[in-house]
């Protein structure tokens, strides 16, 4: 094989490689892509069938801010979409014009042959070309350097069309992803003008709130002071899990409400491994959804000089949405809490999942259920429309982030 053959071939087999991991990386930003779409749309249909009902400015700009962050999430992948078409059309010019070079070569070698074909095609020059041999070893040779020349030709021939053919599929998907990335950029200006429509949006709903700052702040330490109650008593409802656990198992209990990690038999250990195991790939607890607040303190959203703290995730859902577990376990808890929603408790070794603000409950305490299984339905307020599930992990009496367990949370 000659030099310039072998560099071609080098060259095609990089280019190969190359594109191949450009596809893929296009197919992982595509199925990003399509997820935020899908979930900017589910975020319009709830404000669109919440319109209706007098939800609070804060809640409002909370809904903007979340459409915000997945907009410009999706004008980025978008954005990174395009680049890679851009590489794979510079890639493709590339090898179209390395594959025209090669083909020109190619058809030049094989032209010449034709001519010294030509020249000796008759059967009479090709006999007188075996007879004209010193002795049988030369017309042996002679003979098969004939058959070789033959079966080269008609190589060259079939790499001539083989190229051609690969010329027009370069050529066709070339076109194709100058259309798709043209498709791209269309979706980004629009995109663009949504951000910007629901930015200004945002910003009204801001002033809005800063003129009355006073107020709004004492309405959201009213709702802080509201949550940290049933946080208490959510921590009781554990502890007095923990307890009643670790007395049926035979462990000496020293004080009610002192129990803060659990007797794990050979059984519930197993459990808590497969847990523990499963960490980042566990389901959400409702089938669709979006995390309206996130594990832990953070700055308020609208008000930053107010921090507001969270035991676990809250996920604002659609109407009627079930709750649903997120790993085998048994039902050790279901409770109505005072001025508030129900709740159900699911036990998975040491550690147990909390699904609070729940209606039409369809499990019973110590029953065994499956992943996946559903628990009640997620209860919507009917003053807001909204339906809005906090969800919470505990390893003993210790608190997780929710959002560390659960897949793409």
């Amino acid at each position: 094989m000659s030099t310039f053959r072998y560099i071609m071939l080098l060259f095609v087999l990089l280019s190969g490689l190359s594109l191949s991991a450009q596809q893929s990386k296009q197919e992982k930003l595509e199925a990003q892509r399509q997820q935020l779409r899908a979930e900017i749309a589910q975020m319009r249909q709830l404000r669109s069938q919440n319109k209706k009902k007098q939800r609070s400015v804060l809640d409002e700009v909370e809904a903007l801010n979340a459409q915000i962050g997945k907009r410009q999430r999706l004008i980025k992948i978008t954005n990174q979409q395009a680049n890679v078409l851009s590489r794979n059309i510079n890639a493709n010019q590339k090898k179209i014009k390395t594959y025209t070079h090669e083909l020109k070569v190619l058809k030049e070698d094989y032209a010449e042959m034709i001519v010294k074909s030509y020249r000796s095609k008759s059967q009479q020059s090709r006999i007188m070309f075996l007879l004209s041999s010193s002795d049988f070893t030369q017309a042996y040779k002679r003979l098969q350097y004939m058959k070789q020349y033959n079966t080269h030709r008609r190589a060259q021939g079939d790499q001539i069309q083989s190229r051609t053919e690969a010329l027009k599929t370069i050529n066709v998907d070339l076109v194709q992803q100058g259309e798709e990335k043209a498709q791209l950029i269309a979706e980004n200006k629009v995109a663009q003008q949504e951000l910007r429509t629901t930015k200004k949006e945002q910003e009204r709903l801001v002033a809005k709130i800063k003129k009355k700052a006073t107020v709004y702040t004492k309405k959201i330490k009213e709702k802080e002071k509201k949550a940290n109650a049933i946080d208490r008593a959510i921590d009781k409802l554990i502890r007095a899990a923990i307890a009643k656990a670790n007395k049926k198992a035979g462990k000496k209990v020293t004080k009610k409400g002192s129990a803060t990690s659990f007797a794990l038999t050979a059984e519930t250990k197993k459990l808590a491994d497969n847990f523990t195991a499963n960490k980042g790939k566990l389901p959400w607890p409702v089938g669709t959804g979006r995390v309206t607040k996130r594990f832990g303190q953070q700055p308020h959203p609208t008000l930053p000089n107010i921090k507001i703290n969270s035991s676990g995730v809250e996920i604002e859902t659609s109407p009627g949405e079930k709750a649903r577990a997120i790993f085998e376990g048994e039902v050790i808890a279901i409770q109505q809490l005072k001025g508030a929603s129900k709740l159900v408790q699911v036990r998975h070794g040491n550690y147990i999942t909390t699904y609070y603000n729940l209606e039409k409950i369809v499990v019973k305490e110590g029953q065994k259920i499956a992943t996946k299984a559903v628990i009640g339905q997620v209860r919507t307020n009917p003053a807001t429309g909204r339906a809005v599930m906090k969800f919470l992990i505990y390893q003993n009496a210790k608190k997780l982030n929710p959002q560390t367990w659960i897949y793409k949370m």
